[in-house]
């Protein structure tokens, strides 16, 4: 028997291991990657168009350790944050109608006092 003959006492050869969709996921998710990329669009010297992409793919837990939470404040993504824009809207508009109706209140005062 040779070096190369693979009897019943061979052992295998350990070889790539196998990783599936789910565990590269998992792992991207992770730790996060980034990927960036520039578009630039010049005629002449002139710079007519300027895209700068970034894209960060990760967990929500790995995005907030990054410092990264918009989807939280942002009302289209968040009902707590639409409420909570709901609710500034509605103050900012009692308070311009308050202004307007004291105005209105000092006006017709004005004009009380000079028809008298």
């Amino acid at each position: 028997m040779t070096d190369l003959d693979l009897g019943p006492d061979a052992y295998p050869v350990p070889g790539p291991q196998n990783t599936n969709l789910a565990d590269i996921l998992e792992r991207v998710l992770d730790k996060g990657i980034v990927i960036a990329g520039d578009i630039k669009i010049d005629l002449l010297d002139i710079e007519l168009l300027t895209i700068r992409l970034r894209l960060f793919v990760a967990s929500v837990d790995t995005a907030k350790k990054a410092g990264i939470d918009w989807w939280e404040t942002d009302p289209a993504l968040s009902s707590r944050a639409a409420r909570n824009c709901l609710l500034d809207e509605n103050r900012e508009l009692r308070e311009r109608l308050e202004a307007l109706e004291s105005k209105t209140d000092d006006t017709s005062e004005q004009l009380m006092s000079k028809g008298t």
